[in-house]
């Protein structure tokens, strides 16, 4: 009998190692997406992002999401604890306290989960990216990491670029580390507090009250074939395993574990000195042991009933949408003198990436996860600090322009909101068209010879023709072809103009030229 019971807590203790080491896998290899700016990594585990349940919800990925619901409608909620980012990184936190017996059962909240899910759907459907972006799991967990932790990382980078090239090594090269966004910056780093507060606390508190991932993945494993089950005839009432419990779903007074909520870590299975709790088909009517033969239901919900006091206000991270625009930067040009960085233009409609359809179809399909921003080579993309579509990213040109060779941006993008588009494709689309400002021209304005804009037209759009149509040898100022344009922002970047002289206007529906 105690070999028996060995074998049983060794099997239970290798079921939890394996989901550990997935898990922490699964959490490396995504956080390394985000930090990753070579785009080397998303070759290998670029369908890492592809597989998070949102995205290739938005992505209409069939196969992905009928995948997804299978593996919960057999194993429960354990997306939630292996493939989830934003959930295994609470995990990670809640470790860092190292009080064992942590946790008590609390009932659901679904006063507040499902009011969430509803409003999130109609965010997606009505397409305000802002409340998307703040309370889907992926994007959160990529805001936080792109705008936290690649800062960290570069810099890090940046000094070993530093070292090889004093031994004369190009193995790293060194990298721009900017402020994006100022108003993304403070609502990664409040996101990060607030979660990491709640995990520390209550362990998955967020993802059983905030996060519709959750609760969508929850009402799915209801039904669920495998979970864990209480055998009342065994159970002494201990409470060790609820104690150990980071979902808080079990009930030691009724002896059962809300399976909404149960995220099947199997932290509580080899917590049990009466071996009283099991991984089992929940069909099963009972365990087949010598004391017992009687019919009893393998897992029951746990009473809904609404209380504690660990739920938090949504609504906490909308709070600094109000926050200043990102603080301008100095930066050195050829080490001689201070250059400012360009004045953003006010441009009536923003312009959205190649590949990204229109400006309604980038609003209803981005979730501001960032990772297109964090892998842009030329410092295009940033986010948006409108309040429809804040966080989502948009393209601006004082850091670079956007080149015709790179695709970058719709190779990584999981949830389709950048189609996939080939360098040859990009060519013809059109994104914006170039606006020449008379006043801000130096040919006008200081009676110098330039035409940068025209000579590093991509497309040829731009022409220089005289100031004076009846005078061939008066100033030269550039026109633009508009059919011909493609809104790249070679021009406005390269303009010597600060406000540039010519700047790029978005089109709300992108054309082929």
């Amino acid at each position: 009998m105690t070999i028996c019971k060995n074998h049983e807590l060794n099997h239970k203790t290798m079921l939890r190692k394996i989901r550990i080491a997935l898990a922490t896998l699964s959490l490396l290899l995504i956080t390394l997406l985000f930090l990753d700016f070579t785009g080397v990594l998303h070759h290998w585990f670029g369908w890492l992002a592809k597989v998070q349940f949102l995205p290739a919800v938005l992505a209409l990925n069939v196969v992905i999401i009928i995948t997804l619901i299978l593996i919960t409608l057999l194993f429960g909620r354990i997306y939630c604890s292996v493939i989830c980012p934003l959930g295994i990184m609470q995990d990670v936190v809640a470790r860092l306290r190292r009080k064992k017996n942590k946790y008590s059962y609390s009932p659901a909240k679904n006063w507040l989960r499902y009011p969430i899910l509803a409003v999130f759907i109609v965010a997606i459907v009505a397409g305000v990216g802002s409340l998307v972006a703040l309370l889907a799991p992926y994007s959160s967990f990529g805001r936080i990491v792109s705008n936290l932790f690649q800062p960290i990382y570069l810099w890090g980078n940046n000094m070993l670029a530093g070292i090889a090239e004093h031994y004369e090594s190009y193995t790293f090269y060194e990298v721009d580390i900017w402020m994006r966004s100022l108003p993304t910056f403070i609502i990664a780093a409040v996101s990060f507090l607030i979660i990491s507060a709640l995990a520390l606390k209550g362990g998955r508190t967020y993802c059983n009250t905030i996060c519709p991932v959750g609760t969508v993945l929850g009402f799915i494993s209801r039904f669920s074939i495998f979970g864990i089950s209480i055998n009342k005839d065994k159970c002494r009432k201990c409470g060790k395993c609820a104690k150990n419990c980071k979902a808080s779903c079990i009930d030691i007074k009724t002896m059962t574990i809300d399976k909404s909520r149960c995220v099947t870590c199997g932290n509580c299975l080899n917590q049990c000195v009466f071996d009283a709790l099991h991984y089992v088909p929940n069909l099963k009517a009972s365990f087949n042991t010598q004391e017992e033969s009687t019919t009893s239901a393998a897992s029951a919900s746990a009473n809904e009933v609404d209380g504690n006091r660990r739920a938090f206000l949504a609504s906490t991270a909308m709070l600094t949408t109000t926050a200043a625009l990102a603080q301008a930067e100095k930066k050195v040009d050829g080490g001689l003198a201070a250059v400012e960085d360009k004045i953003i233009p006010e441009r009536n409609t923003p312009i959205t990436p190649p590949g990204s359809l229109s400006a309604r179809n980038f609003a209803q399909h981005c979730t501001g996860c960032q990772l297109c921003v964090s892998q842009c080579p030329n410092k295009v993309l940033r986010p948006s600090t409108g309040l429809m579509n804040l966080m989502q990213p948009e393209m601006s040109y004082e850091r670079g322009y956007c080149r015709i060779e790179c695709n970058r941006c719709s190779q990584v993008c999981p949830t389709g909101a950048i189609r996939p588009i080939t360098p040859e494709e990009k060519t013809s689309i059109q994104v914006g068209h170039a606006v020449w400002v008379k006043k801000n021209c130096v040919v006008l304005a200081d009676g110098v010879t330039c035409g940068n804009c025209a000579r590093h037209c991509p497309a040829g759009a731009i022409q220089m023709v005289p100031s004076n149509p009846n005078d061939e040898y008066s100033p030269l100022i550039p026109a633009v072809n508009e059919a011909y344009c493609i809104g790249c922002g070679a021009c406005e970047n390269l303009c010597p103009a600060n406000p540039s002289a010519i700047y790029v206007e978005g089109h709300e529906v992108h054309k082929e030229i």
